[in-house]
């Protein structure tokens, strides 16, 4: 992208990238005793305990690894995890897209670029997710971690990624609203663009993203068009 080059395919992280994430840090909340800051400590412990399954060269699904850790969370904090009616799975899939999304996919799309999905999420779940929240129809393809069995940052997924869609890094183009992520697509050799959603925030020991925006909509004003 930079230097006057294009990226011929973008890849989009789904889980608070596209979706919006508030009722699941609700749904974790009340689940946790009413406890807001230790919803948030769960997203921390997902990431980590993940990448020890990647270190490790194990491999549990997104859905058990959520729930594991909202075991250790409860069982850290002495709580009686309190049932809510639903799985964390349901609730992933019931998340609904972030305003700017339909918007931002549409003009990407109309600029030329092949767009892809790409998930730590299950396949059948990252679909049930797109699939409930119309964005299914922006992606040629949805692209799950459990298919290499490593999770993102590692930089073997990103590498897969490419090669399954046939694209060289310098034409792809990673977007996430996760400092991690758009760090290890970078490291990858992937052109990046961070989504600054709220309380989100760059790594400051990765290298920098080619693109900073606060949502989608302003992302496709800054990415030139291919046609």
């Amino acid at each position: 992208m930079t230097g006057g080059q294009h990226s011929a395919v973008i890849f989009f992280d789904v889980n608070e990238t596209l979706l919006d994430t508030t009722e699941l840090k609700a749904y974790l909340a009340r689940r946790l005793d009413n406890r807001p800051d230790l919803a948030e400590g769960w997203f921390t412990s997902l990431l980590h305990y993940s990448l020890v399954e990647s270190a490790t060269g194990s491999w549990h699904s997104f859905g058990e690894i959520a729930e594991a850790v909202l075991q250790m969370t409860a069982e850290r904090y002495g709580i009686t995890l309190r049932d809510d009616g639903r799985s964390v799975a349901e609730t992933l899939a019931a998340m609904p897209a972030h305003s700017d999304a339909a918007d931002g996919l549409s003009a990407l799309r109309n600029m030329g670029y092949t767009l892809v999905a790409l998930t730590n999420s299950s396949a059948a779940l990252a679909e049930e997710q797109l699939n409930a929240t119309a964005l299914r129809p922006f992606f040629s393809r949805v692209l799950s971690v459990e298919q290499p069995q490593r999770y993102k940052p590692d930089l073997r997924v990103y590498q897969w990624a490419m090669s399954e869609m046939g694209q060289p890094a310098a034409q792809s183009l990673m977007v996430a609203a996760h400092g991690w992520d758009v760090g290890g697509a970078k490291r990858a050799g992937m052109h990046t663009a961070f989504i600054a959603r709220k309380g989100q925030a760059l790594y400051p020991l990765a290298p920098a993203p080619d693109y900073v925006a606060s949502d989608l909509r302003q992302l496709a004003t800054l990415i030139k068009p291919l046609r």
